[in-house]
């Protein structure tokens, strides 16, 4: 290739899954991911990918939105960075989409499964080794489901391990997070929906309106990842003088409440004292006599 081409820069991916002479791709990748019983064998594209969506924007959420002949929904995205409340945002866009689907007077049995699926570059979930986590609405006590309606499926591409023999799921996902480097298909690849994956990095690579395009997502995606870096930065520098503040303020305080104990300790041991005193009054004994 002319130039090699990150198939997790967004308008890449999205045209790698998300264009209308791609969805055998597309159909691929959901059966790898989602595993049905029946396997999808036709997909509408909600949103199909068009270039014009990607110039000039600032870096809107770029998704990939199908349906298939079951009715069922899918949103496929790609998440470079990581960020504390991600966890609530694909959450938040599962139930946009799932609520998206009743207009008024319709009814809930209109609705239909809806299927996130996630792929991270950073890991998310740092404390396992599990590269694929299946999270549904579920009873933990009693393990059970409640439906099949909510389904996130999140994919950490830096764990996905090689091995002699790769599911489809492996393919792709070492595709998206390897192809970067290629400039042909290792042998392992070498299927007819990853030859057509990577015929679509060639157009990027070849074509100047799309390498341009390209280019200016990938410098777009840069200047957020700068831009999150600074903002996480100062916030950091915040939290550490909030802390420095919290810590003087607190050492402060206990330095006053040990000035307070000790005064009054001391009019304690002066009422104690007086007290004695009035004791030896009574008692007929002068407590100042020489």
């Amino acid at each position: 290739m002319k130039h090699r081409i990150n198939p997790q820069i967004d308008c890449v991916f999205k045209a790698i899954l998300g264009s209308e002479s791609n969805k055998p791709l597309l159909i691929s990748f959901l059966n790898s991911v989602i595993k049905p019983s029946s396997p999808i064998v036709l997909v509408d594209i909600l949103n199909p990918y068009n270039e014009k969506e990607f110039i000039g924007d600032k870096l809107s959420i770029v998704d990939i939105k199908a349906q298939d002949d079951q009715k069922r929904l899918f949103q496929i995205e790609i998440q470079m960075a990581i960020f504390p409340h991600l966890p609530a945002r694909m959450l938040y866009t599962w139930s946009d989409i799932y609520a998206a689907q009743l207009q008024d007077g319709e009814k809930y049995n209109d609705l239909h499964p809806v299927i996130s699926i996630w792929l991270l570059v950073e890991n998310l979930f740092t404390a396992t080794a599990v590269a694929h986590h299946h999270f549904q609405m579920a009873d933990l006590v009693q393990q059970k489901i409640l439906n099949d309606h909510c389904s996130l499926h999140v994919l950490e591409l830096n764990k996905w391990q090689t091995a002699p023999t790769l599911s489809i799921e492996d393919q792709w996902m070492l595709f998206f997070r390897e192809a970067k480097s290629w400039s042909e298909l290792p042998a392992q690849l070498d299927t007819p929906e990853l030859r057509q994956a990577m015929a679509t990095l060639q157009r990027f690579s070849e074509k100047e309106k799309a390498y341009h395009l390209y280019q200016a997502r990938e410098n777009a995606i840069r200047e957020e990842k700068t831009q999150q870096s600074l903002l996480e930065e100062a916030l950091a520098k915040q939290e550490e003088e909030r802390i420095a503040k919290e810590a003087e303020r607190s050492a402060k305080e206990a330095e006053r409440s040990a000035k307070e104990a000790e005064r009054s300790a001391k009019e304690a041991a002066i009422l104690e004292q007086e007290r004695l005193r009035e004791l030896l009054r009574k008692a007929g004994i002068n407590p100042d006599a020489p």
